[in-house]
């Protein structure tokens, strides 16, 4: 446990010192899956009743339609969770599908005892459960960026507004986008030669200027 304390940095764990960390999770009880890129980590309409923290790799979250259509509405890096907006949910059961986009190490806290005191009513609980609260507003909020990305009118549109939260993110008119042509199209919902085409166009307009993944808005 001690090697893994040293190594978690996620906001779950804001404001509390490495002693506290160490007696709630051995109070709230965890366990570590492993998992090879492809694989699935939860499918949709399974019930999610665990939290989910990326120890290391990263966790795409998508929509797949009964046309095969995929849509990617997150991908979720190093120290952040997946599955709280699900598990806190009434009946718990998951509206989307979460596969491993790499080699992948997720540490998974039962969400119930996340959420409610233990019976030793540990005095840095409820700076988990506010800490936790926090991070499903914070979840909200990037679901909803993404609606209003994919709400433009145009493909254009939709290129130029991902773009352009990405440079405030990365506070920088340089900056490099988290996502291959592929993902990114699964993000934008669009076709992924229909992406590459509008992007070519927009660099020889002058409007954007990009190397690989590499992004400059002009």
């Amino acid at each position: 446990m001690e090697n893994l304390i040293e190594n978690l940095n996620t906001p779950l764990f804001t404001g509390i010192s490495s002693g506290d960390l160490h007696t709630m999770l051995g109070c709230i009880g965890y366990h570590i899956g492993t998992y090879p890129k492809g694989a699935v980590i939860a499918f949709e309409e399974e019930k999610i009743r665990h939290i989910g923290i990326l120890l290391s790799g990263t966790v795409d979250m998508v929509k797949d339609d009964l046309w095969g259509n995929r849509t990617l509405l997150m991908r979720i890096h190093k120290n952040e969770l997946f599955g709280e907006t699900f598990a806190c949910g009434s009946d718990s059961q998951s509206m989307v599908t979460f596969l491993a986009s790499e080699d992948t190490q997720i540490l998974f806290l039962p969400f119930e005892r996340v959420m409610h005191n233990c019976t030793t009513a540990c005095e840095f609980h409820h700076r988990l459960i506010e800490n936790m609260v926090e991070i499903i507003a914070d979840t909200n909020r990037q679901l909803m960026r993404k609606i209003e990305i994919i709400s433009r009118k145009s493909l254009r549109e939709k290129i130029l507004a991902y773009l352009s939260v990405q440079a405030q993110r990365q506070k920088s008119r340089y900056f490099e986008l988290p996502l291959g042509r592929v993902e990114l199209a699964e993000y934008l919902c669009a076709d992924r030669s229909a992406l590459t085409r509008e992007l070519k166009k927009m660099k020889e307009e002058g409007l954007i200027d990009y190397d690989r993944n590499r992004f400059r808005i002009l």
